[in-house]
């Protein structure tokens, strides 16, 4: 699909953020995210059950999450990224910040194809999540983007993501790190997460 990506996109500096964000730069493998969360605004509903192929998955307000994970990333690489599944069980509400202790600066982004070029950009006004609708974020289109990260994200370990929703409010759910081009979610055998509140 991104085949008229050029071969420089590899060496150059872009090359990182768009790995972290789904271009298909190395082999591809799984990873796995238990569902562990703490809102206080809405105390989400920590859910295990045969649902989305019954793995954990949580209720914020309206809001279902589920499916999340990141990748691991090289030493000293600048970006990383975080994946999830939402749907919308409500009324429209929108995805507007992202925290994690393990960078700088969090932002929620887009890949897309312009033309012949892949171009990712930050959606500065956030994420809509339609009424009634499942939004993917996922390697090659939205993503949740780690930037000046203050460690290596390492295969196995969690990082932390706190999620704030215009009306839904904020959760923080541990994403499970993946090989470094992992592209789903590990639908295999689940742990029950622990909720905070």
């Amino acid at each position: 699909m991104y085949k008229s990506i050029l071969t420089a996109l590899a060496l150059s500096p872009l090359a990182l953020s768009a790995q972290a964000a789904g271009l298909p730069l190395a082999p591809s493998a799984t990873a796995k995210a238990p569902a562990v969360l703490s809102a206080p605004a809405l105390a989400p509903t920590l859910v295990s059950g045969d649902d989305h192929e019954g793995h954990d998955h949580v209720m914020l307000g309206e809001l279902e999450l589920y499916g999340g994970f990141s990748r691991a990333t090289l030493p000293n690489a600048p970006v990383g990224g975080g994946f999830l599944t939402i749907t919308n069980h409500g009324a429209e509400d929108r995805l507007i910040a992202v925290e994690t202790p393990v960078a700088a600066m969090a932002e929620i982004h887009e890949m897309a194809m312009e033309g012949d070029v892949m171009r990712m950009r930050e959606l500065a006004d956030g994420l809509v999540i339609p009424a009634g609708e499942t939004i993917e974020l996922k390697p090659g289109s939205y993503h949740l983007m780690f930037m000046k990260l203050t460690q290596s994200l390492v295969e196995g370990e969690t990082v932390e993501v706190t999620l704030t929703f215009e009306h839904a409010g904020t959760v923080t759910l541990p994403l499970m790190i993946g090989a470094p081009n992992a592209k789903a979610h590990d639908h295999g055998a689940h742990d029950h997460g622990t909720m905070n509140h």
